[in-house]
Parts: structure tokens; sequence; C-alpha cells
């Protein structure tokens, strides 16, 4: 019984990892640019398909073939926010959300025409886990785990220690305030959406890695996401890694208890809850 509990939890941390990641981004485009972001789950799915062109076609291993779909997401979010959003900047909150569900339905037909509707994977063929003490992990959740440690850690750096992480914690605390004291909003704004591509391809490619590629991964992980979002705090990044975890490993462990087709409906169980009971977060986001 404990074995299977620990492991659960393992599990639990790996999904966790990668829905802390999305909702890491999530949380940045509201505390920054001020509303909710639904086409994020889609953004992860053209990221892992990018991966997925690195690794199949391009013969990359994993983690230079996350480098290459980083880069390619990141412009992807700066193009989008060029081409859309920007033109948006003042519009009322209900325009937003529909451009945001729109670019959506865009990025998740775009993935469906380019690689098709069947699923796809990274790998085939057995690949042996790691064993300890009972417990299982394969390598590709190991480097998940590692993965998502090494790129909160080189966030928190970058927004502690640069002008402009700095800049970008200024204007998730007041923009206009920001603007009156002289920060370039237009470059912050930039360097918002290329981090949050940045993590929506880290995100993407670890999903793709651990289960398998197709049209709508992104989309049907979009309410786990928010509901870490929401239950960390909307806007506080690091209420989002706690977020994370807590909805993932009260998923995997949920499946002791509940059919495993009935999983993703435990984040949407605790983000109805958190938001009646506390509807700032764990650890109090933007109000």
């Amino acid at each position: 019984m404990l074995v299977t509990v620990v492991q659960l939890t393992l599990y639990g941390i790996v999904l966790g990892s990668i829905i802390a990641l999305g909702a890491i981004g999530v949380s940045m485009v509201y505390a920054i640019l001020g509303f909710s972001h639904f086409a994020h789950g889609d953004m992860m799915t053209v990221a892992a398909y990018f991966g997925f062109v690195g690794v199949v076609s391009l013969h990359l291993p994993l983690p230079l073939a996350l480098i290459f779909s980083m880069i390619l997401t990141a412009a992807l979010a700066v193009g989008i926010d060029r081409v859309i959003y920007s033109r948006l900047r003042n519009a009322t909150p209900i325009i937003m959300l529909i451009s945001t569900i729109g670019v959506s339905f865009m990025l998740q037909s775009l993935a469906q025409i380019v690689w098709g509707p069947s699923n796809e994977v990274y790998q085939s063929g057995i690949v042996l886990p790691y064993k300890f003490l009972g417990l299982r992990l394969q390598p590709v959740e190991v480097t998940i785990i590692v993965g998502t440690i090494l790129l909160v850690f080189l966030l928190h750096f970058f927004l502690h220690n640069t002008k402009i992480g700095k800049a970008m914690r200024a204007m998730s605390d007041n923009r206009s305030l920001s603007q009156i004291s002289g920060i370039n909003t237009e470059l912050v704004i930039i360097w918002t959406w290329v981090i949050t591509g940045v993590l929506a391809a880290a995100a993407g490619v670890f999903l793709g890695a651990d289960t398998q590629l197709n049209p709508r991964m992104g989309f049907n992980v979009l309410l786990a996401v928010f509901a870490a979002a929401i239950l960390g705090g909307i806007g506080n990044f690091y209420g989002s890694i706690l977020g994370g975890l807590v909805i993932g490993v009260v998923e995997e462990v949920s499946t002791m208890f509940i059919n495993p087709g009935y999983k993703p409906a435990i984040g949407f169980v605790i983000m109805v809850i958190m938001l009646i009971v506390r509807p700032y977060g764990i650890l109090g986001g933007k109000r």
C-alpha cells in the first residue's frame, strides 16, 4: 500500500511538473498583460510537434529537440502577439477572451493540418525503467523532473537578477506606475511572450515525451493548467509551481479510489473549491 502511494506520488510529481510549467506561463500572461490566455494549451501542442520534428526528422536527442522547440515556440508566441494581441491592448476582457479562443482553434487546426490527426510518439519500443526500493521511473520521467527544476531555477534567477526580469516584476505589480517610471513596457511584453513560449515548449515537449502527441493534447490539459494557476494564486509564479504539483499528485493518487478516466475532473473540483473558499489562491495572486 505504502509503495503504491509513493509510486503514484512520483507519477504525480512528473505530471505536476508539466502542469506547473504551463501554469507559470498562464500566470505570467495574466500578471503582466492582464488577460487569461486560453490558447496556451494549444501552444503547448504546437511546441510538442516542433519537438517531434526535432527528434524524428532532424534526429536530435531530446534535450536539443527541446531547445529547438523553445526557439520556434518563442518566435510563434511573439508573432501571435505582434499580429493579433498587440492590436487589442485596450480591448474589453470579453474581446480578449474571444480572441484567445480563436487563436486556440487556429493552433489546434494548424497542428492537425500539418501533422495529421493520428497519435505520434517521440520514441517507439521498450525502454527499461530505473528501479529503486521497489519504485520505478522511466528515464524520460527523470528528465522531466530535472528539466523542470532547472527551468524554474533559471526563471527565478532571471526575474531577480536581470534588468528586464525586475522590470517584468514591476510591471506585474503595477503597469501604470511602470510606464511612468520609464520602463519600456513593449520590450517587457516581448520578453513575457518569449518566456511564455519557452515554458510552453518545455511543457508540451515533456507532455509529448511522457504520453503521445495528438492535436488536442494541450487543450486536454488546459483545465488542469488553469486549475493549478488558480490554486496557487493566478499571477503568482511560485504559486503556479505549488498548484501544479498539488494538482498532479492529487490526480495520480486519486486513481487508487476512482476510475482513472475521471482523473481530469479532480483538477476541476479543486479549482471550484478554491474559487469558493480562497479565490486568490494559496499564495495569493493578483486581485
